[in-house]
């Protein structure tokens, strides 16, 4: 398997979310009163799987990786680009989970705000996944060994089996008051 596979089979999942996402966003567009249960638990996925798992795995390891190589101008342009659209990404599930909060919170005033970040992000995703899925990781595969494909797919494997003792860790020192919770940092290591 190239390392691209377990990226793209990532991606299959984030779209079945933007799905949720989508009939979340319609549901309070139609002036059903915002489940901000669920909204948390989008935040949750957006920030944990989407974001530090699945972005987690392409920034600190492949576009790593790719930044070594010597890479078309094109190529280096696209991966910057990239890694920007994950930042707004990342801006904007951090939105959703503070407007989710104030919603919950008894805040009718935020459920626009809700609303439009929930948009954002439905239409945000399925261009980004394009982009990615066909117009950049089929192609810069062609800048690694068969060698360096496979310790890429050891890296992400290991980066997996790291991410869930992360986000508990987290979620513990959240409970106990003291740190900042399942939606900071990268996986620990150990």
């Amino acid at each position: 398997m190239l390392p691209i596979g377990p990226l793209m089979i990532e991606h299959r999942l984030i779209e079945r979310m933007v799905g949720v996402i989508e009939a979340a966003s319609q549901r309070i567009h139609a002036g059903e009163e915002a489940d901000a249960d669920l909204i948390l638990v989008i935040g949750d996925f957006m920030s944990v799987y989407a974001d530090k798992t699945h972005h987690g795995k392409e920034e600190s390891i492949l576009f790593r990786e790719l930044a070594k190589k010597t890479i078309s101008e094109e190529h280096r342009a696209a991966m910057r680009k990239l890694i920007a659209e994950h930042v707004w990404a990342r801006e904007r599930v951090t939105e959703l989970t503070a407007a989710s909060r104030l919603v919950k919170g008894g805040n009718p005033g935020s459920v626009g705000e809700l609303v439009r970040i929930l948009v954002q992000l439905a239409e945000f995703y399925p261009r980004h996944i394009w982009k990615e899925d066909r117009d950049f990781f089929v192609h810069v595969m062609d800048y690694f060994s068969d060698a360096e494909k496979e310790a890429i797919l050891s890296e992400f494997r290991e980066f997996d089996r790291l991410m869930i003792h992360q986000k508990y860790r987290g979620v513990v020192a959240a409970c106990e008051g003291n740190g900042p919770g399942p939606q900071s940092g990268q996986p620990a290591q150990g």
